[in-house]
């Protein structure tokens, strides 16, 4: 019987990098609280300061873990079967992702199919509304809280709709060089994916514009009740993920030009690219639900 040869598995030492993200993340989520609490009181606080100071550290620590894992991969350490773990890693971690998004979702879906029809004397709750919420109606979306605090409804038509297009748009353009990579044409590669870089810029500008126009003219802030927290959080959070998704086709761009991936072998574009068309995949759900519906 020939022996069965075994390819060598390789493990990187000791990194750094997890403790500093946790740090920033720490960091982020106690600044962003205390930012809000500042805005609420219209105080200059250090709320700013320390979440500035938590995305500062996320910067950092992406750069240096991204370049550990540049370095490592270029040195020829990895092997297939190492490649295979990091797929299997990150179909879990978009799974994870998957359930972070069907958790808010889910929030979503209580307040306007339950909570809704519950304080508007649903399910034999003939005297909730009238002793929780007097002359209470159950229609949605809520636009005024209990504290009679009224605000305007975020309609679809605008920008959302442009949003929708770009992202649909920009899920083609990542495919289109994907598929560029995969047959070694670098310039279909890197005309496409600097289109979806621009793409994705382009969403977050539209949504900073968004939030304001929905703070500044429809008076939608976070006190505006559950309508208003559910949309921030649930478009906030994709934000943020659609932030991360550009930094990271920026990295792949970076590497492209550097010469870096082939046909064979670039599984970091290939993580990049399921990325990008889960946000995408999100945000359509979000366009449905959150403003059609």
């Amino acid at each position: 019987m020939a022996e069965q040869k075994h390819e060598k598995y390789y493990v990187p030492a000791s990194s750094p990098w997890p403790i500093v993200g946790a740090i920033g993340l720490g960091l982020i989520a106690f600044g962003a609280g205390h930012t809000v609490i500042d805005m609420k009181n219209e105080a200059d606080g250090w709320g700013l300061n320390v979440l500035l100071a938590g995305i500062a550290v996320i910067l950092v620590m992406l750069f240096g873990w991204f370049r550990d894992q540049i370095n490592e991969s270029m040195s020829g350490f990895y092997s297939s079967q190492l490649g295979h773990s990091y797929r299997q890693g990150m179909a879990w971690f978009i799974f994870s992702e998957v359930m972070f998004f069907a958790a808010f979702f889910g929030a979503l879906f209580y307040a306007r199919v339950i909570a809704v029809e519950w304080l508007g004397g649903a399910s034999n709750n003939l005297m909730t509304n009238e002793i929780l919420w007097p002359g209470f109606e159950a229609i949605w979306p809520l636009t005024e809280t209990p504290g009679g605090i009224r605000s305007g409804e975020m309609g679809w038509y605008g920008l959302p709709l442009y949003n929708t297009i770009i992202l649909i748009t920009s899920s083609f353009t990542c495919h289109f060089a994907h598929v560029g990579l995969e047959k070694g044409n670098r310039t279909q590669l890197k005309v496409w994916l600097g289109i979806t870089i621009l793409l994705g810029c382009i969403f977050l500008y539209l949504q900073g514009a968004e939030y304001v126009h929905a703070y500044q003219e429809l008076g939608l802030t976070l006190d505006s009740g559950i309508y208003g927290n559910t949309f921030y959080m649930l478009t906030g959070f994709h934000g943020l993920h659609v932030t991360l998704g550009t930094i990271m086709l920026i990295v792949m761009f970076l590497r492209v030009l550097k010469g870096h991936f082939t046909p064979d072998s670039h599984f970091a574009f290939q993580a990049t690219s399921w990325y990008w068309h889960f946000v995408d995949v999100v945000w359509v759900c979000l366009f449905i639900f959150v403003y059609v519906l």
